[in-house]
């Protein structure tokens, strides 16, 4: 299990459709959650994280190693 899973960049926005802040972490393939704050968003991230690593670590899949920041704003 990877011990770090806050290492992952977050991206984290608003979204008018869903009416919630939607977080995606880029390096894990369909890993996002949302919240209707910025916080509850990025709490919800942070644990959907953790168990992406658990499902992908159970399922004997690679788990990518976190490469910080990824895209420039």
């Amino acid at each position: 299990m990877n011990p770090m899973p806050a290492k992952y960049e977050i991206i984290i926005y608003w979204s008018a459709e869903d009416n919630a802040f939607i977080a995606e972490v880029p390096e894990l393939s369909g890993c996002m959650a949302d919240g209707k704050s910025y916080q509850e968003a990025l709490k919800n991230a942070e644990m959907i994280i953790q168990e992406w690593i658990e499902t992908a670590g159970d399922l004997g899949r690679k788990i990518p190693e976190p490469r910080g920041k990824l895209m420039y704003a």
